[in-house]
């Protein structure tokens, strides 16, 4: 979101992602997808670099946040260097057959 000046001096915040156009006339009007219309204080090249300071913004804290998750979910995350927590399966040898098919384990095929 970014934030604008309203003419009687109001600040607000306003989904940039949802501006249709923004016109110069002389004063500043920004046209939303849904037809609703703002008249700001702000010029159309402050406007215009608002958008891309805050695309800017979006898309180095997706950066900060793919490399360090913590921040977004509020709590360390698990070193991957780190020994598993959690019991992993051991490889399995195979057991010896029979030249008939069936295994020569004594417990094979019991259930």
């Amino acid at each position: 979101m970014i934030t604008l000046t309203r003419l009687s001096g109001t600040e607000f915040a306003l989904n940039s992602d949802l501006i249709e156009r923004a016109d110069s006339t002389p004063d500043t009007v920004i046209s939303m997808v849904d037809g609703k219309k703002y008249v700001v204080l702000e010029t159309l090249a402050e406007v215009v670099a608002a958008i891309r300071a805050h695309r800017a913004e979006t898309i180095a804290l997706s950066a900060l946040v793919a490399e360090n998750p913590q921040l977004v979910l509020g709590r360390p995350t698990p070193d991957p260097q780190a020994a598993p927590t959690t019991p992993r399966l051991a490889s399995v040898a195979e057991l010896p057959h029979t030249p008939g098919g069936r295994s020569a384990h004594p417990e094979a095929g019991r259930l």
